[in-house]
Order: structure tokens, then sequence, then C-alpha cells
């Protein structure tokens, strides 16, 4: 028989820091590839954050709204991601 856990970690933690990673790694992206890789980096990463959720999330060890967590995770990465690319489209438009 199995104990119940006395302070539960909050679960919605490991979705911020999925959304953070996802940040740094855009970033990351943004500043140190150059534009005609840029998008397939960004692919890369969102790769990498996908697995970051699920790994996350398993690492929970919680059934109970796993697969809300982890749409939770992967969709607020990919927005996050979505928008600061944009950002960095737009800034490469802008000659120099």
């Amino acid at each position: 028989m199995s104990q119940p856990a006395l302070a539960p970690r909050n679960a919605f933690v490991g979705v911020i820091v999925v959304w953070a990673v996802a940040f740094l790694a855009t970033i990351a992206v943004g500043v140190f590839v150059a534009e005609e890789w840029r998008v397939q980096w960004l692919l890369v990463a969102f790769g990498a954050v996908v697995l970051l959720s699920f790994a996350v999330q398993l690492w929970y060890g919680h059934t109970h709204g796993f697969i809300f967590r982890v749409a939770a995770s992967v969709t607020g990465a990919l927005l996050l991601m979505g928008v600061i690319s944009v950002g960095f489209g737009l800034a490469a438009l802008i000659p120099t």
C-alpha cells in the first residue's frame, strides 16, 4: 500500500519551467543563428521543448491531468516561440 504525499509538488511549476526554456531557446536561436537557418533551428528547439514537457510531467509522477499539463506546456511554448520569432522576422525586414 502506498503512502499519500504529505505536500505534493505543484504540477504547474513544470509548465512554467517549459515555457521559460522555450523563451530562452528562442532567444538563443534568434541571436546566435543566421537568418537563413533560423526556422530550421526553431523547429529543432520546439521539438526539444516538446520532449522536455513530457519528461517534466512524467517526473512529476501523477496521472491526473497529465494530458492537460502537457498540452498547456506545448501550446504555451508554441505561442511564445511564435510571437518571439515574429519579432525576429520583423527585425530582419529592417535594413542595416
